[in-house]
């Protein structure tokens, strides 16, 4: 966080909800506004306890005719683009159904998870689904999770702990589940020099940037995010991250050892070139230890050691004029083919000669043919 305030507001309002009349004017009182930002992820935010009623979702959009029917289209083509009709969809502070019901309306089975008591009662009054309880921690356990999708709507920017909220929404949701989020645009507030956009109500102002820093930092991919409703709200779609597939590898690994094998096996005194890293470890996989001479590496610090778990002793190049093999494994990357013209022009040129490339095992033939290219794997 910097440490000096972007602003300082003076008797500001303490609340923008739950307003007083006048039996309980007296407890009103303004409070001063500091607006600090993050030095590391540039989010803007206040330094103020949140309001008693954060947990709640209140909403006036009731009475906009307008945004009815801007949201009942936005989450038709929500529901629609992304195979949601007859899913299980929740949305997170759904406050007294004002959009739940509209969500219901796509053909998704929607859920709704809602803090206030007195708004829970009257959502399952009109026949919406609706658990009362708020997302506090990582581990918590939404009713009817998990969920294929999930909204969030002018919610977010009230909660104090956005991390754990959005892991804790992850948390209860199939994978690749996509979701809604939608918060007030700080691009916009920026562009405009919105000074009166600033509450004790929202904790975070959030442009494009450090939204979707946000997002991807708590297990969600970006989509899209973009500003709807005359510029004033940034609405973003994601997926929740899966883990990567990497099957291939061990597919390609066992190609590679049959590889290895068979080479082995047609020449009887093998050594290999190469004790960088990866060569080390295609030496620790694949089990060639006691089934290789020697390892050759130019670097005079390895030169007298053993490889780590296979046990291979590390010697000079010249051990290959003292001691000569039938047969080398090249595993050196880039330097693939600099070595292969080094074994060719410096020592016995008639060695058999495989090469360890991106796509497995190079067999070389006689001094006079091409070496290739080197390849990617084993730099």
């Amino acid at each position: 966080m910097f440490p000096t305030p972007l602003l300082r507001y003076p008797n500001m309002p303490g609340v923008a909800q739950h307003l007083p009349d006048a039996a309980s004017i007296e407890d009103d009182h303004s409070i001063d506004l500091d607006i600090f930002q993050c030095s590391g992820c540039g989010l803007v935010q206040l330094d103020t306890e949140p309001v008693p009623y954060f947990r709640e979702v209140i909403r006036a959009v009731g009475v906009s005719q307008e945004m009815k029917a801007f949201r009942r289209g936005q989450f038709l083509e929500f529901v629609r683009q992304n195979g949601l009709s007859g899913k299980k969809l929740i949305e997170i502070g759904c406050g007294r159904g004002e959009y739940l019901s509209l969500l219901r309306e796509t053909g998704a089975d929607a859920y709704g998870l809602e803090w206030d008591e007195n708004a829970v009662r009257t959502c399952t009054a009109s026949g919406l689904t609706v658990a009362r309880g708020f997302v506090e921690e990582e581990a918590c356990r939404i009713p009817g999770a998990p969920f294929e999708g999930f909204a969030i709507i002018s919610f977010f920017e009230h909660l104090p702990q956005p991390n754990t909220i959005l892991r804790g929404i992850a948390n209860n949701l199939t994978p690749n589940a996509v979701g809604l989020l939608e918060v007030p645009n700080f691009d916009m507030i920026l562009r405009a020099h919105m000074f009166s956009e600033f509450m004790r109500d929202h904790l975070f102002y959030f442009t494009r940037r450090t939204l979707a820093t946000t997002l991807e930092l708590n297990g969600f991919e970006v989509q899209e995010i973009g500003e709807v409703w005359y510029g004033y709200i940034l609405s973003a779609v994601v997926r929740k991250r899966s883990p990567l597939d990497l099957a291939a590898f061990a597919a390609h690994q066992s190609k590679l050892k049959a590889e290895l094998d068979d080479f082995l096996g047609r020449n009887v005194r093998v050594a290999a070139w190469g004790a960088g890293h990866q060569a080390l470890a295609i030496l620790a996989l694949m089990g060639l230890g006691g089934k290789l001479r020697y390892v050759v590496d130019s670097a005079a610090f390895k030169q007298g050691k053993l490889t780590p778990v296979s046990h291979i002793p590390i010697v000079a190049p010249d051990t290959l004029r003292s001691d000569p093999v039938d047969a080398i494994v090249i595993m050196a990357g880039s330097f693939n083919d600099e070595i292969t013209r080094v074994v060719r022009q410096q020592f016995d040129p008639e060695i058999k000669i495989g090469v360890l490339r991106d796509f497995g095992l190079e067999l070389l033939g006689q001094a006079h043919e091409h070496c290739q290219p080197p390849g990617p794997l084993l730099r």
